[in-house]
């Protein structure tokens, strides 16, 4: 007969869960890397769309800043001195020219902030009586979908 003492048990014990810890501790490491990895995907999602949503306020400011202009102007606006298209390209960060009327200057600065302050960035000015629509177009998918429009319609 062969009998075991609580000894013997306990060393025999030991040897079976020798290597059980360590499998313990390799697996929470692995489940602790995959949340990290999750929380820096999160923080880069996060970014990008701050990105966007400053693009978007600074296109908002842009717009509503040329609308401010306008009806500072309100006689050269009425008669279509603002009006201009979308320009293709886009036209490339530089100093506004300072030559011309005052809505030349106006629409030469429009175009320049929007290049400097929005990546590909154009805008166009359409009128209809004493109603202007402004649409600021830019390209906030870093060459992956459509640009974006922002488009607002005011009075004179």
């Amino acid at each position: 007969m062969n009998l075991r003492t609580s000894d013997d048990m306990s060393r025999l014990s030991i040897r079976r869960s020798k290597g059980l810890t360590l499998i313990e501790v390799l697996i929470a490491l692995i489940v602790l890397s995959v949340g990290i990895l999750g929380l820096a995907t999160l923080q880069t999602a996060s970014l990008n769309f701050n990105n966007s949503a400053s693009h978007r306020t600074q296109a908002t400011v842009l717009a509503y800043d040329m609308a401010d202009k306008m009806r500072a102007n309100r006689a050269a606006a009425l008669a279509g001195d603002y009006d201009i298209a979308l320009e293709d390209p886009p036209p490339a960060c530089a100093a506004p020219a300072a030559v011309g009327t005052v809505a030349a200057q106006d629409i030469s600065s429009w175009r320049m902030a929007l290049a400097c302050r929005l990546p590909q960035a154009t805008g166009s000015i359409a009128r209809a009586g004493d109603q202007v629509t402004l649409i600021v177009q830019w390209d906030d998918s870093r060459g992956q979908e459509a640009p974006l429009q922002f488009q607002v319609t005011t009075g004179l």
